[in-house]
């Protein structure tokens, strides 16, 4: 179900949705990888966007 944009809550800025992909898109383009890499990430690390920039920058760095 797609988020209600109309909702201006920012509980979830912290996090990134592997269901959404405009965020796995966005944080993909932030990132530097590609949207399968963050898909991947995401089932590794989990959602936590602290977590997955860094591992993204460890990935870039490999």
């Amino acid at each position: 179900m797609a988020d209600d944009k109309r909702k201006r809550d920012f509980r979830d800025r912290n996090r990134v949705s592997a269901d959404e992909d405009y965020e796995v898109e966005y944080f993909a383009e932030q990132n530097g990888i590609t949207p399968d890499q963050a898909r991947q990430l995401i089932k590794t690390h989990g959602n936590d966007r602290a977590r997955l920039t860094e591992a993204a920058k460890t990935l870039r760095a490999s």
